[in-house]
């Protein structure tokens, strides 16, 4: 899953929501020198990859983009995904998402000393641009997509994914409507079991 759902699931918990944010800046064992709330939040994450990369769901979505992405294709199922998050998130959240991205920016600028330097310097151009609220519309999706493709040295053509997310729309919908309700459980579940088990 791509930003916003990390943020999301989470939960209320200011430092685990960083922990999950970050986590891919922190390779290995590197977070046992971390806060407890921090650990959790990158345990959080790596649980949410593992099933995200593993689910049935997921695979049918990333197929679809195969033949044209090869091993790009979860990258960009993961933006996909992070799209209908932010297009139907008054199912999951009753704070309007406006302020629910307002709150996690000023969060990130209450905490920018413990954020690894590459999302210090990656944090400016988020909330300049507004990702999180981007990710709903679908010409927000093509930036980020833009982006990520300039990264790769224009290798992947993952700019060119807009084609089939409008294409197979409704079938992309469908399968991150019934994935993320799975996601949601096991997430809480984990986040449960780590809370508990680190005392917070």
């Amino acid at each position: 899953m791509n930003f916003l759902a990390h943020i999301y699931l989470s939960g209320d918990h200011k430092m685990i929501t960083i922990g999950n944010f970050v986590a891919d800046a922190i390779r290995g064992n590197k977070y046992k020198l971390l806060s407890p709330e921090l650990q959790v939040g990158i345990k959080l994450h790596r649980h949410i990859d593992t099933f995200t990369d593993a689910h049935p769901i997921v695979r049918q979505s990333t197929k679809r983009l195969h033949s044209n992405y090869s091993h790009y294709s979860g990258v960009i199922v993961d933006i996909l995904y992070d799209h209908f998050l932010a297009k139907n998130w008054t199912k999951y959240s009753d704070i309007p998402l406006n302020d629910y991205i307002d709150n996690f920016y000023e969060c990130l600028e209450e905490h920018f000393d413990i954020l690894p330097e590459r999302f210090q310097k990656l944090m400016p151009y988020m909330i300049a641009d507004n990702w999180l609220l981007s990710y709903s519309e679908i010409d927000g999706i093509q930036r980020v997509l833009n982006g990520m493709n300039k990264r790769t040295k224009n290798k992947s053509g993952m700019n060119l994914a807009t084609n089939e997310l409008k294409e197979f729309y409704s079938e992309f919908e469908t399968e991150f409507t019934l994935f993320f309700e799975e996601l949601i459980v096991t997430s809480n579940t984990k986040r449960e079991e780590l809370i508990k088990a680190y005392n917070l």
